[in-house]
């Protein structure tokens, strides 16, 4: 049984990675190590946080600086900047659907696979998250659609009204089936050319269908998800202006607007720990060694030695936990929540807490995403300097640079550790110090927020436990 497991986990390709594309570093430290060591910092950070952030501190976080006027804005604008950048963002998009369809199907020689779910999906996210929506302003979907407005006038108003009732559901349905493919898909440069030619079609009806206003707060989920990742930026362009603004200081400026949205929010983060979690030898055990004895009886033997009848099943359950998991997390913070308001002595329903405290769980999200994506841009994005000299893979050399940054760069597994480490307890502590300013702002005195927050640390431990965890086991190990 052992054998078997273990060849399972190293020859299925669908167990072995956890993600739709490139390698990820496994971490062979002591888990156990890190747990107690992160636990006590939380601790510590609460009881810092607790004596030192005040209403006067909080008020000082909320501060901005306009920057409007700045002359390296000015020169950018007179460079029409912003036009480029559109250019340059539907080009892209243009030249992810042609290499899929006519370049090279190998997956790492092609430029979309590299630039889509390394360069975009990832390094664009992480880089939103240092200066602030520029995709509001350059989102190829929204700049082809405002292009098709100037010619069809009434195209991009829309044809009925939005449904107020529907808030960010598609957003998040379209969010959940993205992650899907990304875990499950096994896509290829065909496969994710035609996927993104079919999501260009439903942007492009979608605009005329409800406007362009509509379609792209509500609906398109790269659009909700940097909208909510510049949150975290020191840099926030609105209303016509740019400000500076402390990082992080976002998250207190703003609440989720509905539990639709606080459920996006939710799968951000539960939807990258799944990732991890799916990939660790206790849950591909917990399926293909039957502890409950529940699909033996059925098969008439081990379901390990019935891998191929129940492999579609198999995808299935994982499937199912998938979509589930955003619903467990909401299950696991509404009960917390209960207990900040019981402990804070609060007039405000359950509800209205839970979204109020829901943007502190960003800095969460973001962190565990950088620490369990961050090496494949070093193993497969740092390639995109060579693919763009050949993007169809038909050995040409545009720039000069297809020999280029061929192999990946590896670092140091025990730097890969430790910053990874440090991550999650950064990210942990910035939501604790983000949720205690919260609760400055929502309790009457300060004693009743210290109190308030004794459930939310007790809640940030248990994911700071839980990440560290999921970090600390590689499929291959322990069988």
């Amino acid at each position: 049984m052992r054998i078997c497991l273990t060849a399972l986990a190293l020859f299925t390709p669908g167990l072995a990675y956890a993600h739709s594309f490139g390698r990820l570093y496994n971490l062979p430290v002591p888990f156990w190590l890190y747990a107690y060591g992160a636990t006590a910092a939380l601790v510590l950070s609460f009881l810092i946080v607790g004596f030192f952030v005040t209403a006067k501190s909080t008020a000082a976080l909320e501060q901005s600086r306009d920057l409007s006027d700045a002359r390296w804005l000015q020169a950018l604008r007179r460079l029409h900047a912003v036009t480029v950048f559109k250019l340059l963002s539907v080009s892209l998009l243009l030249l992810c659907v042609l290499t899929g369809f006519f370049g090279n199907p190998n997956p790492y020689v092609n430029f979309n696979m590299t630039f889509f779910w390394i360069v975009f999906v990832l390094g664009f996210a992480y880089l939103t998250a240092l200066i602030g929506d520029l995709y509001a302003a350059i989102n190829p979907w929204r700049v082809i659609a405002e292009t098709l407005g100037r010619f069809f006038r009434s195209y991009t108003q829309g044809r009925w009204a939005y449904p107020a009732r529907l808030s960010y559901w598609p957003a998040l349905l379209f969010y959940m089936a993205f992650i899907w493919i990304e875990l499950f898909g096994f896509t290829r440069p065909l496969s994710l050319s035609a996927y993104l030619a079919a999501y260009s079609i439903v942007n492009l009806f979608g605009v005329w269908l409800i406007g362009t206003t509509a379609w792209f707060r509500y609906c398109e989920f790269f659009s909700v998800f940097l909208r909510l990742t510049a949150l975290m930026a020191p840099l926030d362009y609105s209303k016509g202006k740019l400000r500076l603004r402390w990082p992080f200081a976002g998250a207190l400026e703003h609440r989720a607007e509905s539990l639709s949205l606080l459920l996006f929010v939710l799968f951000m983060l539960s939807s990258t720990a799944y990732d991890g979690l799916r990939a660790t030898v206790p849950w591909v055990r917990i399926f293909w060694n039957d502890p409950f004895n529940l699909l033996t009886p059925l098969m008439g033997k081990s379901p390990i030695y019935a891998y191929v009848e129940l492999r579609p099943f198999y995808l299935i359950y994982e499937s199912l936990w998938l979509l589930m998991s955003p619903f467990i997390y909401l299950g696991v913070y509404l009960c917390f929540i209960a207990l900040v308001k019981r402990a804070g002595d609060s007039p405000l329903s359950v509800r209205e807490l839970a979204l109020r405290f829901g943007y502190s769980l960003l800095p969460i999200a973001l962190v565990y995403n950088i620490t369990h994506y961050n090496t494949l841009i070093l193993t497969q994005g740092v390639k995109i300097i060579s693919l763009l000299s050949d993007p169809f893979g038909w050995g040409w050399n545009v720039f000069g640079t297809a020999g280029q940054f061929r192999a990946p760069f590896l670092p140091d597994m025990a730097w890969v550790w430790h910053s990874q480490v440090g991550l999650i307890l950064f990210g942990h502590i910035v939501s604790v110090v983000l949720a205690h300013h919260e609760a400055l702002r929502q309790f009457p005195t300060r004693r009743q927020a210290t109190l308030s927050q004794l459930p939310m640390l007790f809640l940030m431990m248990i994911f700071t436990t839980a990440g560290l965890w999921i970090l600390s086991q590689p499929i291959q190990s322990g069988m």
